[in-house]
């Protein structure tokens, strides 16, 4: 598996970085379309969360896998006051967190007024028996 990517998240140019990156490590993993888009999305959203009530903060890619699936975790962090229970998509493609849960898999947030706020989300890809093939061939190259 590739190793993680780090992007810093201090402008709405920094959003594209992200989100180019996380496309890119969607299609080295295999996923199908439409979710390299569907990944790119949900890491706007956050980012823009970020950059529109924070300022500053990172996005972290990593890939996983375990037995039977393998896929993206996108890990999105800051230092700010924490999120109130209203939270929204004000001044972003629409979708907000909300809309950043319903794209991806797995969604989990912590967030406190001391640690700042961690948005975990991720997308999974299960092995079908091609793809267990192809990734055989691999290791055996």
């Amino acid at each position: 598996m590739e190793d993680e990517v780090r992007v810093a998240i201090n402008t709405d140019a920094d959003l594209v970085t992200a989100r180019a990156e996380g496309r890119a490590m969607a299609e080295r993993l295999g996923f199908p379309r439409p979710d390299p888009t569907l990944i790119a999305t949900a890491i706007s959203e956050v980012a823009r969360n970020i950059v529109v009530h924070v300022g500053c903060g990172e996005i972290v890619l990593r890939p996983f896998e375990d037995a039977n699936r393998y896929g993206v975790v996108v890990i999105a962090k800051d230092k700010g006051p924490g999120i109130r229970d209203d939270y929204s998509g004000k001044g972003s493609l629409g979708l907000g967190l909300p809309g950043a849960r319903r794209l991806m898999d797995d969604f989990d947030i912590a967030s406190s007024a001391d640690s700042g706020t961690t948005v975990t989300m991720r997308k999974w890809r299960f092995r079908d028996e091609l793809a267990e093939r192809r990734e055989e061939r691999r290791r055996r190259a």
